[in-house]
């Protein structure tokens, strides 16, 4: 999730868990817990682009990381606090749920996280985007109210588990529910216009949890289309080519198989100026109402010395403020 969203995670687990014994000291170091994990892609600065794609949401996505570096933070924030009623074990039990929940809330989105490293599954329920005001505006407006009263007064923890239980119930209840639902929909109506596929993905469109879209693979092409639960007309669905045969002298490269692995065979070739260009189709494409407009992960591939390199292609800034009146008038119904 962004940063405010795990920010406000971080500091109301860590009022949870601190907050009574040494007030808003809590909800600052549950934020800097809720934060750590996706310094993961400051690391990634020191790799190439497939290694850093790699790296993110891994090691410090999981329960190891937690488990290993809570104790060191609740180390050295017991030594800065040294006068704070709270103890290294106090320290080290806020630590390790701000960092757990980090990842525990990531695994929802579309990229997913690897909680349990060093194994190779990644979880990834894609029942939310990674910015969601649904989610994310209540939970702060409990937390601000919390913040503002004494740490003794009773109505500060009530307000903090209002605020945890009604996120909770967004996250776990209403957004799966929404998935079911409009799973189904995209279902019946492949069924309705007789496609036959092989496998289908969907998850919510940017900063919403009512519009939604899905992509179905067929044996030579992906399938992609949207529904929003106000929409009144059937759903069309537009084809992409998978275009396999502009990488064919590249099948057998080891960097190439990562990228695939990666993408979990949600990919497609396409080639742009001479370049040949790798898509990631699980993030789908800039404009919700634009077919041919770029994807939001695509990468140029290149040789370098011999070597297979990913360079991810840069997206104006007026594209995404295209996106956003066209996302909102697509989220209303068709």
């Amino acid at each position: 999730m962004d940063s405010l969203t795990q920010i406000v995670l971080g500091a109301a687990v860590g009022e949870a868990v601190l907050g009574r014994k040494i007030g808003n000291k809590a909800t600052l170091y549950g934020a800097i817990a809720g934060t750590i994990p996706d310094l993961d892609t400051f690391v990634g600065n020191f790799f190439d682009t497939i290694t850093a794609i790699e790296i993110h949401r891994g090691f410090s996505h999981s329960i190891v990381f937690a488990i290993l570096f809570a104790p060191v933070f609740g180390w050295i924030i017991s030594k800065i606090e040294s006068k704070s009623e709270a103890k290294w074990k106090n320290w080290s039990w806020l630590m390790f749920w701000g960092l757990f929940t980090h990842p525990l809330l990531d695994a929802h989105t579309t990229w997913g996280t690897q909680l349990f490293w060093p194994f190779e599954l990644r979880l990834a329920y894609k029942n939310i985007f990674v910015i969601d005001p649904l989610y994310t505006l209540p939970f702060l407006v409990f937390l601000i109210m919390a913040m503002r009263l004494k740490r003794t007064d009773p109505r500060r923890k009530k307000y903090n588990q209002i605020g945890l239980i009604v996120s909770s119930i967004y996250l776990l209840v209403i957004t799966p529910a929404l998935k079911f639902y409009t799973f189904q929909k995209f279902e019946n109506s492949l069924e309705e216009q007789n496609i036959t596929y092989e496998r289908m993905d969907t998850r919510p469109t940017p900063l919403n949890s009512i519009l939604w879209t899905a992509n179905i693979e067929t044996e030579n092409a992906f399938l992609i289309g949207n529904y929003s639960v106000f929409d009144t007309q059937p759903i069309e669905f537009y084809s992409v080519p998978k275009n396999y045969d502009l990488a064919v002298n590249l099948k057998d490269d080891p960097n190439l198989k990562r990228l695939l692995q990666i993408s979990e065979g949600w990919y497609t070739f396409s080639s742009k100026n001479g370049s040949l260009h790798f898509n990631d189709l699980r993030f789908g494409n800039l404009d919700i109402e634009d077919p041919d407009s770029e994807f939001i992960f695509s990468y140029e591939l290149a040789k370098e010395h011999g070597e297979l390199t990913a360079t991810e292609t840069e997206k104006e800034m007026t594209d995404a403020k295209k996106l956003l009146p066209r996302l909102w008038a697509r989220i209303l119904g068709n």
